[in-house]
């Protein structure tokens, strides 16, 4: 491996931040040190680098690793053939170009049997290079001399010589380039039904005949045509004009005219269209879809933090209610720390149409559980089941929520389900979740594999280690901004934490079952296995509400203590009176406090914190309410113009929920008056749209929506 100087260059330039910002990063990485942990409370060592930035110079430094790793191979498989010289060398160490790389190496790289090699065998390289250099000579008498019982005649000696020369042409990196840039500069991606195949691949129809040049094709649509081309419906194409790109490759190969340029422009046409173009489509391809994947996890990411920062209802009792129609409505009562405490069925719609029995029935729970608000499921018989709420007197008023259904499934089948609630079927299970995703979205959705909680696209056709990794790292970067309250997380979302994992998450959570509440953040340091290192990097995400220490209720990291009792002490206040007295506070002169391990931008965040304690960032609960008047496909008029909850942002629009079953979408050109690159420069999962209806395909069950004017 190179010194991590070079890397550390190499970083720096790519990402155009200062070497030494970079270098303090990656030493904090190589010491354990988590992404939170770095852009929250090391600051002073980045340069105040943000979470993006420090987390794409992890990246970096994972991808140069790899590169270094694979340059070792290299050169120790062209060692062992006794062919590297102190300049290829040089060129391999020197490079960290992945593809150019791959180009150095391509020559030495051991092959199957190809033509090429053949013909080598048959002992006619010495034959292509007398071609190659395009001397005049008499070329039926040259090939005559290589006629042997491996060369049937001098046809067959110079189809094997232009087979070396070919392969001359394919390795030489020069070429490679060119025909690379040929294909960046002027491929086009060309795509066709396979043919009998029309109605199986309805829904690709818009590729059935497509023609777009390479530097134009969106990700989505490379995605939706490889799909296509996997499911074996479409046929892809992705080459520049074969002419031009032949006729490039001739200028460089090609001098003058006569037997020997005949051959060598034989060999160099056969040469892309066997070897170099499948080679470099190859390359590109790839390429195409490693650009596509980005964009695709990097919509899923997007997504997914906006989701899991949904606002919270908070620690509130509520009634959850799983609708149906002939299996009935599952309900639960769950209290404020998210417990299930009843749960029944009940049957308001048809074919049962107990409606009278049902709103006795809720009106009850109601006042039996002291419920606060109500969260009903989205999915089937959701609408319905709203509306039926809504027209039950209760004593009080009660907030009716719709809360997402998407993965409720997939979590009340988990492990994670079976372990919280051993003796209840997968429709309770359901139910709860579907509660406590209105107490805290986070908290519950953090159970769901991210890629089941139905944001993103085309999440099945990316690079799945790569999605896995980046929605991780999404939640994790979600659940530290949040922080956790020490006392009621649970298991799984302590796992998120900065520093701890599932082992250390259980320990938590044995500890504080075998010794109660936790009072201070100093006691995790007696959990098993929980060491000092551990403990500095978790201990500022993890909240202590009502403890024996009123920092602990904030994100003031416990390493930063010391500076607000002196800030305290100098003002003649206790801790707590500084965290409840604005006053105070403006009269601290943080200049007074900077010290070689503390800088101004720690003073700024404790300062922000102590005006904020336990405050969480996440925004306030709003109820929304559909058209009472629309409740099915069928009910929807071109120019209605609707309320509406984004479900989904994708790179060529937004899907939006209008309460019909089926979500209408809202294409990028029909987002705004202007025009805008992406659609998340306009909306947002969960956010409150207005919408107008412009199209309605009741065959194909499609709605086509506009922001416009709105």
């Amino acid at each position: 491996m190179q010194t991590s100087s070079t890397i550390i260059g190499l970083i720096a330039r790519d990402l155009n931040i200062a070497a030494r910002q970079v270098a303090a990063t990656v030493r904090l990485l190589d010491d354990g040190a988590t992404v939170p942990f770095i852009s929250r409370y090391r600051k002073e060592a980045t340069g105040s680098l943000n979470e993006v930035e420090v987390a794409e110079i992890k990246l970096r430094l994972d991808g140069y690793q790899v590169i270094a790793d694979r340059k070792e191979t290299i050169l120790n498989t062209i060692r062992e053939l006794e062919k590297l010289t102190p300049e290829l060398e040089h060129k391999i160490a020197e490079c960290w170009d992945k593809t150019e790389l791959e180009d150095l190496y391509l020559p030495y790289k051991p092959k199957r049997k190809t033509r090429a090699e053949v013909a080598r065998q048959a002992g006619l390289e010495p034959l292509a290079r007398q071609i190659m250099a395009q001397n005049p000579v008499r070329l039926e008498q040259l090939a005559m001399r290589y006629v042997t019982d491996k060369v049937a005649d001098t046809e067959a000696a110079l189809q094997g010589a232009r087979d070396i020369i070919a392969e001359w042409v394919s390795e030489d990196r020069r070429t490679r380039n060119l025909v690379r840039n040929q294909f960046e500069r002027f491929g086009r991606v060309t795509c066709r039904v396979v043919k009998g195949k029309e109605e199986e691949a309805a829904n690709y129809r818009n590729y059935f005949d497509w023609d777009i040049p390479l530097q134009k094709m969106a990700s989505h649509q490379y995605l939706a045509i490889r799909r296509g081309e996997a499911a074996g419906l479409l046929r892809v194409d992705i080459a520049p004009d074969a002419e031009r790109t032949i006729a490039q490759m001739e200028r460089v190969y090609v001098r003058g005219v006569g037997d020997c340029q005949r051959q060598v422009s034989m060999a160099v046409g056969d040469s892309y269209k066997r070897l170099l173009k499948p080679s470099i489509e190859t390359e590109i391809s790839a390429q195409a879809k490693e650009k596509a994947d980005t964009e695709a996890i990097r919509v899923f990411a997007d997504n997914a933090r906006q989701l899991l920062m949904a606002p919270p209802l908070g620690a509130k009792r509520i009634l959850g209610i799983d609708p149906g129609f002939r299996t009935g409505c599952k309900v639960v009562c769950i209290d404020e720390f998210g417990n299930l405490v009843h749960n029944e069925n009940i049957y308001p719609h048809p074919p049962h149409n107990k409606t009278a029995q049902a709103s006795a029935t809720i009106a009850h729970l109601v006042e039996a559980y002291k419920i606060e608000a109500i969260a009903i499921g989205n999915g089937t018989a959701g609408r319905e089941t709203e509306q039926f709420v809504q027209h039950i007197r209760f004593n009080s008023p009660i907030q009716v929520f719709s809360v997402s259904e998407n993965g409720a499934s997939v979590y009340s089948a988990s492990k994670v389900a079976r372990d919280e609630f051993p003796d209840y079927d997968v429709t309770v299970r359901g139910a709860v979740s579907i509660a406590r995703r209105l107490a805290d979205p986070l908290a519950e959705l953090v159970k769901i594999d991210p890629k089941s909680i139905g944001v993103g696209q085309y999440q099945h056709d990316v690079d799945q280690k790569r999605l896995g990794e980046s929605l991780t790292a999404t939640v994790e970067s979600v659940v530290n901004r949040v922080g956790v309250d020490l006392n009621t997380a649970s298991c799984h979302l302590l796992t998120y934490i900065s520093g701890l994992g599932p082992q250390l998450a259980q320990n938590i959570v044995q500890y504080r079952t075998e010794h109660g509440r936790f009072r201070n953040r100093t006691t995790l340091l007696q959990v098993p296995k929980l060491g000092t290192k551990t403990y500095q990097q978790a201990a500022g995400f993890l909240r202590v509400s009502g403890g024996d220490e009123p920092l602990d209720n904030t994100a003031v990291h416990p390493e930063s203590y010391h500076v607000v009792r002196q800030m305290a002490k100098d003002a003649g206040v206790a801790v707590a009176d500084l965290l409840q007295d604005e006053a105070v506070r403006k009269a601290v002169d943080l200049k007074r406090y900077v010290s070689p391990e503390v800088g101004m931008p720690t003073l700024s965040d404790i300062m922000d914190e102590l005006e904020k304690p336990g405050r969480d960032p996440r925004n306030q609960i709003e109820v929304f309410e559909f058209d009472a008047s629309v409740k099915t496909l069928e009910d929807l008029k071109i120019g209605m113009v609707l309320p509406g909850i984004v479900t989904n942002v994708t790179a060529f629009g937004a899907f939006v929920d209008v309460g019909v079953h089926e979500d209408g979408l809202v294409h990028i050109s029909q987002m705004a008056d202007k025009y805008i690159s992406s659609p998340s420069e306009v909306v947002s999962v969960h956010q409150h749209v207005q919408v107008k209806v412009i199209e309605v395909d009741l065959a194909r069950k499609r709605i086509s929506l506009s922001m416009k004017g709105l």
